[in-house]
């Protein structure tokens, strides 16, 4: 699967971390570390910024975390008309490893804080696309 598949509205089809939409695709999410430093990254990355290697490994991002900041949208970039409005927020896992996302449809704005308790789930569109979405926990 190419990273085609990846999200509402994809603008590449040819990446070196295409296998991520893959690993999306069993309902996992995954980031890559780096081999020589240590380093996470999410979104995955196929070089270390950090060090420079290109010696990096795939690991399972942690499911649970805490909300940081969220803000809601009610204009969207072009793909993302249909969408709004919609919640997106940076879940902290801690040791410097975020996430940034949409919430899932089912959290109400108006239960939303800073600090909630979040988990991460992948997920699948109608029209096969898949992405991950922020659920509250």
């Amino acid at each position: 699967m190419g990273f085609e598949k990846f999200g509402r509205k994809s603008f590449t089809s040819v990446t070196k971390t295409a296998k991520f939409v893959d690993i999306l695709a069993t309902g996992k999410i995954d980031g890559t570390a780096c081999k020589k430093c240590g380093t996470k990254f999410f979104p995955p990355r196929a070089d270390c910024s950090v060090c420079f290697s290109k010696d990096m490994d795939w690991f399972d991002m942690p499911q649970n975390g805490k909300l940081e900041t969220f803000t809601t949208s009610y204009y969207a970039p072009t793909g993302f008309e249909q969408d709004t409005p919609y919640t997106m927020g940076v879940v902290n896992f801690g040791n410097g490893l975020k996430l940034f996302a949409r919430l899932a449809k089912t959290v109400k704005t108006e239960d939303v804080k800073v600090g909630m308790d979040v988990g991460v789930r992948s997920m699948k569109y109608d029209d096969g696309q898949v992405s991950f979405e922020i659920v509250k926990i």
